[in-house]
């Protein structure tokens, strides 16, 4: 690459922690990462991610970060699980979903969205403080 200055970005991400289907980790884990574009939950909630503002990379839109793998819950007291059962330690096989943003926008009907579209019964949608995001200007 060439002498590129860096441009600073000031954004954040917002990450929700997605089941998917045991074939569809399969899949990913085999390296067809199009087998989260067929799994329903991954799918209704990629399509919100790729929302604008959200993604927005300038020349690039759309942009959505995926991470593969398991997350561990145990349902307590008054819970309605979707997997698993109440005090019983369940594993459930998930992707991280991540996409970024200028930080001064608001995606508060977004995260909504994405809120109502999550089948769990407590969904974990984690949005960042602002960062710095290099990028080559």
């Amino acid at each position: 690459m060439s002498d590129a200055v860096s441009v600073v970005r000031w954004v954040r991400d917002i990450r929700v922690y997605c089941p998917v289907a045991a074939p569809t980790l399969a899949g990913l884990i085999a390296g067809d990462p199009d087998a989260v574009e067929r799994d329903a939950t991954a799918a209704t909630l990629l399509a919100i991610l790729r929302t604008p503002p959200l993604g927005d990379f300038g020349r690039y839109r759309e942009v959505v970060e995926l991470a593969i793998g398991y997350e561990g819950f145990r349902p307590g007291a008054g819970a309605v699980p979707t997997l698993g059962a109440v005090g019983q330690a369940s594993w459930s096989p998930t992707v991280i979903l991540t996409a970024m943003y200028d930080a001064d926008a608001d995606i508060g009907a977004l995260a909504d969205r994405l809120l109502a579209a999550h089948p769990w019964d407590v969904p974990v949608i984690a949005v960042s403080e602002p960062y710095q995001l290099r990028v080559r200007g």
